[in-house]
Formats: structure tokens, C-alpha cells, sequence
């Protein structure tokens, strides 16, 4: 029986001007949704505030049975280090180490082993023991996901994830994070401008003129 991963109601946020307004947003286990619009409409902002890092103006955040921002620092930084994934488009790897030892170090904080299969689907298992600095953008790509999925997250927050990337790996990227959903009942929140990569996911969502629909 799936669970409810997420729960966020009557979320809204300001900056020198109203973003978003009222949003409401629930996500389930062995679920994956994508929320798309334009730049500059409030889908980072949202996606920061979702995933423990930015808190709202108004609203309240039901994550993984907590309720977010009701939370002190060090059991918050738990949920970060154990539950909660997080992809960017900048990888933000240790570019001195190869992309093994910047896998491992996610495993060894997170009590967990490196899952030699998902390197497969990754498709990096042969260049895995290169220095990142030697690794195309790419392959520097999917060891940072690689590196957020050895630490067996509950939920995944990805932030442009395929955005520099070729079709071809966009697409990769995209069946290794959604069969990782399904496999370990986890969830999936991609912010994308990709509508191609955003009908992968089972929801879509658009923010638009400071509201969120299903599209």
C-alpha cells in the first residue's frame, strides 16, 4: 500500500514579489511527479522549500511524517543525510577524487553500500575509478546521481537534472530515477523545462501566474 511521502498546504512565498500563492502538493510512494514553467516563475524556490532548505512564507510541510519546518536544525539535517536526495544540474563533486570515492563518501554517511548495478545502469561502471576532472559533463552527471541513490533516499528532489545533458542521457537519467521509484517505493519531484523528460513522470504540474495546476 503506498504511503504519503509529501504533504505541503497553503504553501506560498515572497520575494520582493509574490511567486506563488495557496499551493497545495502531495506525493506518494512508488510516485513521481514534475512540476514545469517558465524561468523565473518560482519552480527552484518551491523545489528549496519542499526539500527542507528554503522556509516558506506561509504553509506547512508534512515530510516523511514530520512536519518540516517544526523541526530543529539537527533532526533536520537527519532527514537530509539519511532520506531526502537531492539532484542539481550542477553536480557539486569533489573534482580532486574519482567518481567512486565521490559515491562512497554519500555510502559511509549514510550506512550504506554501493550498489555495483546501478553503476551499470548508469552506464559508468567503466569509468568510474577516473578522476571527475577527467570525466565528460555527462558522466560527471550521472555520478552525482549515482552518488544520491547509494544513499537509498525515501525521496528525491531533482532540479534540472537532464538540463545540459544530450537527449540520449537525458532519457537514461530519467528510467534509472523512475525504476529506483518503483524498486525502493520511494518518490520522485523533478523541476524541469523539459516537457519530454516531465511525461516520464506520473504527475505534471505547471506553475503559472503564481499557481500550480495539473496539467
Amino acid at each position: 500500500m503506498d504511503k504519503i511521502l509529501l504533504d505541503a498546504k497553503d504553501i506560498s512565498h515572497s520575494f520582493d514579489y509574490k511567486l506563488f500563492n495557496s499551493i497545495n502538493i502531495n506525493l506518494d510512494s512508488s510516485s513521481s511527479l514534475a512540476i514545469t514553467g517558465r524561468s523565473g516563475c518560482g519552480k527552484s524556490t518551491l523545489l528549496h522549500i519542499l526539500s527542507s532548505f528554503l522556509k516558506p512564507l506561509n504553509g506547512e510541510i508534512n515530510l516523511l511524517d514530520n512536519n518540516l519546518y517544526n523541526l530543529k536544525d539537527n533532526k533536520i539535517e537527519e532527514l537530509r543525510r539519511y532520506d531526502i536526495g537531492i539532484i542539481f544540474q550542477s553536480h557539486y563533486l569533489f573534482k580532486g577524487m574519482s567518481g567512486l570515492e565521490n559515491i562512497e563518501i554519500a555510502s559511509i554517511l549514510s550506512n550504506e553500500t554501493i550498489d555495483n548495478k546501478l553503476l551499470e545502469r548508469l552506464e559508468i561502471q567503466d569509468v568510474v575509478e577516473q578522476k571527475i576532472s577527467e570525466l565528460s559533463g555527462g558522466q560527471q552527471q550521472r555520478v552525482s546521481i549515482a552518488r544520491v541513490l547509494s544513499k537509498k533516499p525515501k525521496i528525491i528532489f531533482a532540479d534540472e537534472p537532464t538540463g545540459n545533458l544530450d537527449k540520449e542521457t537525458a532519457t537514461l537519467i530519467m528510467k534509472v530515477l523512475l525504476d529506483y521509484v518503483k524498486e525502493y517505493k520511494a518518490g520522485l519531484i523533478l523541476v524541469t523545462h523539459d516537457r519530454e523528460m516531465a511525461s516520464m513522470c506520473n504527475y505534471c504540474y505547471k506553475l503559472e501566474d503564481k499557481e500550480l495546476s495539473l496539467i
